[in-house]
C-alpha cells in the first residue's frame, strides 16, 4: 500500500494540518474561536496521523477501519470550518475558503477510497 499516490496523500494531509496550524492567527480572539480552533487542530492532525497508521495496517479490514477514522476526523474538521465561517470568527476569509475546499476534497478522496477498497473485501 506504499505507492507514490499514498505518499502524496500523506503529504497532502500533513500540508493541510500545517496550514490549519499556521492560520490560528487569522481568528478572532474569542473563547469560541479558540475552542473551535483547538478542536480543529486535533481533528486535522488526527486524520494525518491515522493515515500514517493505515499504511501499516495488518489487514484489509484494519486498513479500512483506519481509513474510516481518518474520514471521521476530516468530517469533524469540515463541520468545524463551517461553524467558524458562518459564525464569522475568521478574519482572513479568503484563505479559509481554500482550506474549506481542501477539506472537502480530502473528504471526497477518503469516501471514494473506502468504497473502492471495501468493494473488493472478502
Amino acid at each position: 500500500m506504499g505507492s507514490r499516490s499514498t505518499y502524496d496523500l500523506q503529504e497532502r494531509l500533513i500540508a493541510f494540518s500545517v496550514e490549519i496550524i499556521g492560520k490560528t492567527g487569522g481568528l478572532n480572539k474569542s473563547f469560541a474561536s479558540e475552542h473551535l480552533m483547538k478542536q480543529l487542530i486535533r481533528s486535522v492532525t488526527s486524520a494525518a496521523l491515522n493515515y500514517g497508521e493505515a499504511q501499516s495496517a495488518e489487514s484489509k479490514r484494519d486498513f479500512i477501519h483506519k481509513m474510516k477514522i481518518c474520514l471521521k476526523e476530516l468530517r469533524e474538521s469540515q463541520v468545524n470550518l463551517q461553524i467558524l465561517n458562518r459564525a464569522e470568527l475568521i478574519k482572513e476569509n479568503e484563505d479559509f475558503k481554500k482550506i474549506i475546499q481542501e477539506c472537502n476534497e480530502l473528504v471526497a478522496i477518503f469516501t471514494t477510497s473506502i468504497k473502492t477498497v471495501g468493494e473488493g473485501k472478502n
